[in-house]
């Protein structure tokens, strides 16, 4: 494998928590996140379900990587991601896992506000 086409990756004990956070600010990556921690493989960078541009995706994972938080690495021409679990619950105990629960309770609840036909979306009412 041609190791220049590989990423470079920190180690996590170069990593804040501050960072770490300010990675997981944005919605667009909490949802790589929180794919990448529901699937049973590793998944092509084109293989989310996002809603933005591809130079825009690329621009999260790059920031989800340098963040320590997600590892990637090519098999022929396609670029996949990992989610680097283990090594990051080992500097950050139950993180992942408190943002995947915290995205799937927001999930549902916007779920259940959809069904119930209420917008997710409040408008001021006028008197």
């Amino acid at each position: 494998m041609n190791d220049a086409r590989i990423p470079p990756h920190p180690e996590l004990a170069d990593i804040s928590l501050q960072q770490v956070l300010e990675a997981l600010v944005d919605p667009v990556r909490r949802s790589i996140l929180t794919q990448l921690a529901a699937a049973d493989d590793d998944i092509k960078c084109g293989g989310f379900d996002l809603a933005v541009s591809t130079s825009t995706a690329t621009h999260h994972f790059k920031v989800l990587r340098e963040a320590g938080l997600i590892r990637q690495y090519y098999v022929g021409t396609s670029r996949l991601n990992t989610l680097r679990r283990d090594e990051v619950d080992r500097v950050f105990p139950g993180l992942i896992e408190s943002i995947v629960a915290a995205e799937g309770q927001r999930g549902a609840a916007s779920l259940a506000t959809t069904r119930s036909g209420r917008s997710a979306k409040r408008t001021p009412s006028v008197a």
